[in-house]
């Protein structure tokens, strides 16, 4: 049978590193929340490991040709999520983000949106595929994007939304955007994004708060600052070889604020210090670079329009989350693919993997 033959071309190589990169997660989560009530939190990871493995297995059987045909009813299903949250989400830290199901079980929409948008973005230029690109077709794209990403931000979620708008970016690059047309975008969210940040008015407390605290962390090093500020002492307290598993004072004496998420590379950087962490940014380079050459070799415009998404996603992740981490950028709560705790981010990027396989594993199929 073609579809069984076809694993063959599983890329083996890259589930390997990806595995790698998992299991190193893993165990930094052990020892992150070893002294704190979040202890077990690792054995929590490793179930959504599995379950995001059989996600990416499953998804990978189905020709990403049918997800492009079904992706408007999937569109349409995602907003109706986005709403649903809105009106009916569980309410926490005064986000509402979650749909709370029997059991126990806490479903967050915005992150499966995001591979929502990447099939819909590819299927969109797909069809733009030969013509150049009008500012009528460059307005659709961004409408596509940017309905879902008003929703994600009254729930408030930025950083989650945040990560919408490289799925459009990449797609408007693939699409045959001219460079008259991205110099006048970047003109104009230069202008806007400077208006916004200057007068703060559509800027949540917490958000203002946060870009203050990036520009300056002194200017309260208890409040706002605190996270930057700690984070940095962290990384820089690891050295060249780190302090050792279990042995970061930072992490282990609960200094590091979320150390399992948002902050993990932090805190693994402080016990594993410089060498590990070029390892880990070593591993994330050959897992891109393995994302773009099965792009390079797609049968098809869409299927590497998918896998772009998907590595423009994941790029887009690990630059803020690293970024904040040193200090370059402002804390926004991104998680760190791969290696932050948490179902959601976990069985996302598995997803996302599936259909980079389902594309891979197709080469040769007409």
């Amino acid at each position: 049978m073609p579809r069984l033959s076809s694993y063959r071309d599983f890329d083996w190589p890259l589930f390997g590193i990806v595995l790698l990169l998992s299991a190193i997660s893993v165990f930094e989560i052990k020892s992150a929340t070893l002294h704190t009530k979040f202890h077990g939190f690792d054995h929590k990871q490793i179930g959504f490991l599995v379950a995001g493995i059989g996600l990416m297995f499953l998804i990978s059987m189905i020709d990403y040709h049918r997800l492009l045909d079904i992706v408007p009813w999937a569109y349409g299903i995602s907003l109706v999520s986005l709403v649903a949250v809105l009106a009916v989400g569980t309410k926490v830290l005064g986000g509402r983000r979650w749909i709370k199901f029997p059991g126990g079980i806490h479903f967050q929409p915005s992150e499966w949106v995001k591979l929502v948008l990447i099939v819909t973005v590819a299927r969109y230029f797909w069809g733009l595929a030969g013509k150049d690109l009008s500012w009528t077709d460059i307005g659709k794209a961004a409408a596509m994007v940017f309905i879902p990403m008003v929703l994600v931000l009254k729930q408030p979620d930025l950083g989650t939304a945040l990560t919408y708008l490289p799925i459009l970016i990449c797609g408007l690059l693939l699409g045959g955007l001219r460079f008259k047309q991205a110099g006048i975008i970047l003109l104009a969210v230069a202008l806007l994004g400077g208006i916004v940040i200057k007068s703060g008015k559509h800027l949540k407390p917490y958000q203002q708060a946060r870009i203050n605290a990036f520009l300056d962390p002194d200017s309260d090093p208890r409040g706002s600052g605190y996270q930057i500020r700690q984070s940095l002492i962290a990384v820089g307290s690891g050295g060249i070889w780190g302090k050792g598993t279990n042995k970061g004072t930072q992490t282990q004496g609960d200094f590091l604020p979320i150390p399992y998420t948002d902050f993990i590379f932090a805190a693994f950087c402080e016990e594993h210090g410089f060498i590990g962490a070029i390892g880990v940014l070593l591993l994330y380079f050959l897992i891109l670079m393995r994302l773009i050459q099965n792009a390079q070799t797609a049968a098809d415009l869409p299927g590497a329009f998918i896998i772009m998404g998907v590595v423009a996603v994941i790029v887009f992740q690990i630059a803020v989350n690293i970024g904040m981490v040193v200090g370059l950028m402002p804390v926004t709560g991104i998680p760190l693919p791969l290696m932050s705790y948490g179902g959601s981010s976990i069985l996302f990027t598995f997803l996302s993997l599936g259909i980079v396989m389902n594309v891979r594993m197709r080469r040769f199929v007409n």
